[in-house]
């Protein structure tokens, strides 16, 4: 999602490994709870959808999706998948009201920790008043690319609370886990959720 071309390149020459890849029980336990925690058909937006799997998930329960990807052939593969995935960066957000939940799995980590803060503070802006945020990022310190070549941005949990208390997020939760993503390493994670 990132304008880092090294990182859009990388997802798009493993479209079909990523869309191959299932989703971690966690992480559909995260989505589950997120659907249940946003009004029934209401508007969300995946940020960062890649092939477009959970917003296809988001839609069958009923919601309405939004959803942006920087990679071409994300968003390619999405439509295929029956999402109307539309080429979008993080900068691109820039509603306000609009969304009763926004979806930002594991995308967010790829933008420069400067520009972190303010994505935050406009997807708040974007969310109607008591809308939920999902955010899962990968735990860690500094900047870093992984073995692919993707530029990743790691925080602590701390941090993470920090950042959205800053951007006006309340009701912060977490859970922490381990897993293996498109590199095949075993990485620390964090699957949190906010209220605007």
């Amino acid at each position: 999602m990132s304008e880092d071309r090294q990182t859009l390149d990388a997802y798009a020459a493993r479209v079909s490994d990523y869309s191959a890849m299932s989703m971690e029980e966690s992480h559909a336990q995260a989505l589950t709870g997120f659907m249940a925690g946003v009004r029934p058909g209401g508007h969300i937006l995946d940020l960062g959808c890649g092939p477009g799997l959970q917003a296809a998930q988001m839609m069958a329960a009923g919601f309405e999706v939004t959803a942006l990807d920087a990679t071409e052939a994300f968003v390619a593969e999405a439509r295929k998948n029956g999402v109307p995935a539309r080429l979008g960066r993080f900068e691109d957000v820039t509603e306000t009201d609009v969304y009763d939940g926004v979806w930002a799995s594991f995308s967010l980590l790829h933008a420069p920790r400067a520009a972190f803060p303010k994505h935050l503070v406009a997807l708040h802006q974007a969310l109607r008043p008591g809308g939920l945020l999902f955010l899962g990022m990968k735990l860690g310190t500094g900047e870093h690319r992984d073995a692919l070549g993707r530029f990743y941005s790691y925080y602590s949990e701390g941090e993470l609370r920090d950042r959205l208390a800053q951007a006006g997020f309340a009701d912060i939760e977490a859970v922490l886990g381990r897993g293996k993503g498109l590199a095949g390493t075993d990485d620390p994670f964090i699957l949190m959720t906010a209220r605007s």
